[in-house]
């Protein structure tokens, strides 16, 4: 993985990302590519992802190609939240509908 991302190096996100491993926001390129680095034999901190994206304000997921991780979402949240499955054309569509 870190041979992949150092001949690919992600661009600065728009928004942060809530890395897995730490369960908190990022915004730096590099670090988040030594996060992701990190999380492929690191420990998920799932729950604490949520919460720390329902602590910046997240109210909205979108799980893209799965209908797995968005039940697994609502389950975790502390709060109300709307999640989405994109698993095609017309699911995309309806998506940027709703934006």
């Amino acid at each position: 993985m870190a041979e992949a991302l150092g001949a690919n190096p992600p661009a600065p996100p728009l928004v942060p990302v809530v890395a897995n491993v730490t369960a908190s926001p990022v915004s730096d390129a590099d670090t988040i590519r030594g996060l992701l680095v990190e999380q492929v034999t690191g420990r998920v901190r799932w729950r604490e992802s949520i919460d720390a994206m329902e602590g910046i304000g997240v109210t909205h997921f979108v799980e893209f190609g799965g209908k797995v991780l968005g039940p697994m979402v609502k389950r975790s949240a502390s709060g109300e939240v709307e999640v989405a499955s994109v698993m095609s054309m017309d699911d995309i569509e309806a998506l940027l509908k709703l934006l």
